[in-house]
């Protein structure tokens, strides 16, 4: 299943309520995983993203399986890259009708990863942590559960618009910076 089938596929199970119902934020969701904390056995991380049941790993030949196929692939591109090219890292964004890059979809996503194991990003979400500011062009993107600024109020200054129309852009550094912040601790964990 290419990335266009899978989104496809996704946007037709919308009613099963899968964390991804777009590329964009199954991307994101995806690097959150591949730069995050701690390493995620694939079945805890794929069923909530996809919306489907631990059983569907033991069936090969159905759109299920085809689509834990292609985002273990998508999770081994996003990994690789990561790990040789980083600076060829590209989050997956669509466009706004005006033509400006919408980061939302991709942000929501990796937000949506990190919910989970909220306290393993704890050290990211203090303010005082000098490493903090790498999560701010990502949050600045997502709400809480009662739909207000996941950061707070933002502030209505030109800069304030600035930095939102232009944040996509710190995404690619702020998610390699963020793996190289957890590789000695999530790599500990792991031995």
């Amino acid at each position: 299943m290419s990335l266009v089938q899978l989104e496809r596929w996704l946007q037709d199970r919308v009613e099963r309520r899968p964390v991804a119902t777009s590329l964009p934020v199954l991307d994101g969701y995806i690097a959150a995983i591949v730069a995050g904390p701690v390493s995620i056995s694939p079945l805890d991380w794929i069923c909530p993203l996809l919306a489907i049941d631990a059983d569907a790993f033991n069936h090969g030949g159905t759109p299920e399986f085809a689509a834990i196929s292609a985002s273990a692939q998508h999770h081994n591109a996003i990994s690789k890259t990561l790990s040789t090219n980083p600076d060829r890292f590209e989050p997956i964004h669509h466009s706004k009708p005006n033509g400006d890059i919408d980061a939302r979809p991709w942000c929501l996503g990796f937000h949506a990863a990190m919910r989970p194991r909220i306290s393993a990003w704890a050290p990211l979400l203090d303010t005082r942590n000098v490493n903090h500011g790498l999560l701010l062009p990502i949050l600045i993107h997502c709400e809480d559960d009662q739909g207000c600024p996941l950061l707070g109020p933002t502030n209505k200054a030109r800069q304030t618009e600035q930095f939102l129309r232009n944040a996509h852009s710190n995404i690619p550094a702020a998610v390699e910076a963020m793996r190289q912040y957890w590789m000695p601790i999530r790599y500990a964990r792991a031995g």
